[in-house]
């Protein structure tokens, strides 16, 4: 089937001409314009006219996490997973048991409280 298909649709190639085209429509076929208007391209896909992100103002606090929220995330953790940058498995985690909870639930609230992470 895969190869009745190929023979209807016939292999696609990629085109090169070797030339582009100006702002304003122009065909471009000297390789200096061409790399000058890539270069233009390029600057203005890249321009970043964003606004400043504003600082979250006003009172962030709230409750505690819990060690029963956390307790649940672990286990809804799947086993057999590829670790993340940090290299550590769901099973190490959960090996730790409830000192792993106590600590983590600790370092949670920490990061809550204080809003940065070290």
């Amino acid at each position: 089937m895969y190869r009745n298909v190929e023979e209807l649709m016939g292999k696609k190639k990629a085109s090169s001409t070797g030339c582009l085209k100006a702002k304003n429509g122009e065909i471009i076929m000297e390789k200096d314009k061409i790399l000058e208007r890539w270069s233009e391209y390029i600057k203005e896909l890249f321009d970043n006219e964003r606004k400043e992100i504003e600082v979250m103002k006003g009172n962030l606090t709230g409750p505690p996490i819990l060690k029963d929220e956390v307790r649940t995330a672990i286990w809804k953790m799947k086993n057999g997973k590829a670790t993340g940058p940090d290299n550590i498995a769901a099973e190490q985690i959960k090996a730790l048991d409830e000192f792993g909870i106590n600590k983590i639930t600790e370092l949670l609230d920490e990061i809550y409280e204080t809003r940065e992470i070290r």
